[in-house]
């Protein structure tokens, strides 16, 4: 036992050590790293192993790669794959272009609470992409990502308020009000 937390220390570390090198623009360093940790399985690892391949950082761009290794840390449930999948899908990166099938990630990342996916899911509502049109539940989400702190949320809900009866601005400020989020699925 001792030697699977001295491990699992050691691990983390590279993480650490990894995240520092990304953080500071050393992407060939970091990518090294980060691809260790990803194939044991570490989901932080897998998806920042994504975004290098997504944006071209250190390695040669390549979507495919990307949506593997955000899938992977996805499906162990990290929000931030899960937003960066819907981005994939919601802009076609890839991948063909598939709004419902980004609303299902950004809804995944945005039921943890992830104030960007949550903002993007408004929108889809607002819209009627990939989703019915629904003014309630899109104020719902922009609502919930605007308590965060996030702007563009804010700018949502003006857009909305227009288009809204006061009973449903009500509802949807009721049903944010109501709203926990998830944990890791």
């Amino acid at each position: 036992m001792t030697v699977l937390v001295g491990f699992t220390g050691l691990a983390y570390a590279g993480f650490d050590d990894a995240k520092d090198a990304y953080d500071k623009g050393d992407f060939a360093k970091a990518y090294k790293e980060f691809q260790a940790l990803a194939k044991q399985g570490n989901a932080e690892a897998q998806c920042l192993l994504g975004t290098l391949y997504a944006k071209g950082h250190g390695v040669q761009k390549d979507y495919g790669e990307a949506l593997k290794w955000y899938r992977e840390a996805a499906e162990h449930g990290l929000a931030k794959a899960q937003y960066c999948l819907g981005v994939m899908f919601d802009m076609g990166e890839g991948v063909p272009q598939n709004s419902a099938e980004a609303a299902r990630w950004y809804r995944r990342a945005a039921e943890q609470g992830d104030a960007v996916a949550q903002t993007n899911l408004g929108a889809m509502y607002a819209l009627g992409q990939g989703v019915p049109q629904d003014y309630v539940q899109a104020h719902m989400w922009f609502n919930l990502a605007a308590r965060q702190g996030y702007s563009e949320a804010r700018k949502g809900i003006d857009a909305l308020a227009g288009k809204m009866t006061p009973s449903q601005i009500a509802e949807a400020k009721h049903l944010a009000g109501e709203w926990k989020p998830k944990s890791r699925d």
